[in-house]
């Protein structure tokens, strides 16, 4: 079977482009350093948030954005061809019950949600990072997918991540969201689809005392102002 775990390599033929090698690599440097400034000049849901988290934020509980996490949904039905196919093409295999993560269950690496039976979201450091564009990582995993039964869809940006933490953070969830968040329930490389008061968010907890919290884009404002707001008796 072809590896195909995700690499972004340059085109064949690059060294033949007009200015030899040389040429080549000012081309490349170039079009890394436009990236880069395209990257430099991106603006995440919570940015202007970020003052109100820091000031907000005490030693019991404190709140932070990770922006820009590549993500990408994928759809194939469990032990068929194409989730074979995304498996391999991501170096993780997919996850098989409700609330399960595959792969870097604390977040630092590629990780892969079960958002249901045959829905999973794939989650990956920012690019200015790993130097793989969201767009790669799509290309990638759907070149995987070919032709058999199955879909791949970049929603990098589709919604943010926020990061609560601290040994009063599942006080502050457990204010607002009825699943049962306790260790024996929820222990850490557990992530749902739930409601944090009426905002439909993905919850993951990525260590005894973090989790992600990861609502639409739209709703970054209320969803931070939500949280500081439960988090005030503890800072």
């Amino acid at each position: 079977m072809t590896d195909s775990t995700l690499t972004i390599e340059a085109p064949e033929g690059a060294a033949g482009s007009a200015g030899g090698a040389g040429g080549t690599n000012a081309s490349a440097s170039g079009a890394d350093v436009g990236r880069a400034a395209v990257l430099a000049h991106r603006r995440s849901p919570a940015q202007d948030l970020a003052d109100e988290m820091t000031q907000g934020s005490g030693q019991a509980v404190w709140l932070r954005e990770l922006p820009f996490l590549t993500q990408v949904t994928l759809r194939a039905q469990p032990d068929g061809p194409s989730s074979e196919a995304l498996a391999g093409a991501l170096g993780v295999g997919l996850p098989t019950r409700v609330g399960e993560v595959a792969g870097a269950i604390d977040g630092i690496g590629v990780a892969v949600l079960w958002l249901s039976p045959d829905e999973f979201l794939a989650v990956a450091p920012d690019e200015a990072q790993t130097g793989v564009s969201p767009e790669a990582w799509a290309g990638r995993l759907s070149t995987a997918v070919g032709a058999g039964p199955g879909q791949v869809v970049d929603v990098s940006a589709n919604r943010t991540t926020l990061e609560l933490s601290g040994p009063r953070a599942r006080s502050v969830l457990e204010k607002s969201c009825e699943i049962d968040l306790h260790p024996r329930a929820f222990p850490v490389g557990t992530a749902v689809v739930t409601l944090l008061e009426s905002t439909g968010v993905i919850v993951w907890r990525t260590g005894e005392e973090t989790w992600r919290v990861m609502p639409r884009a739209s709703f970054t404002t209320h969803v931070v102002r939500w949280l500081l707001d439960g988090m005030r008796e503890y800072c």
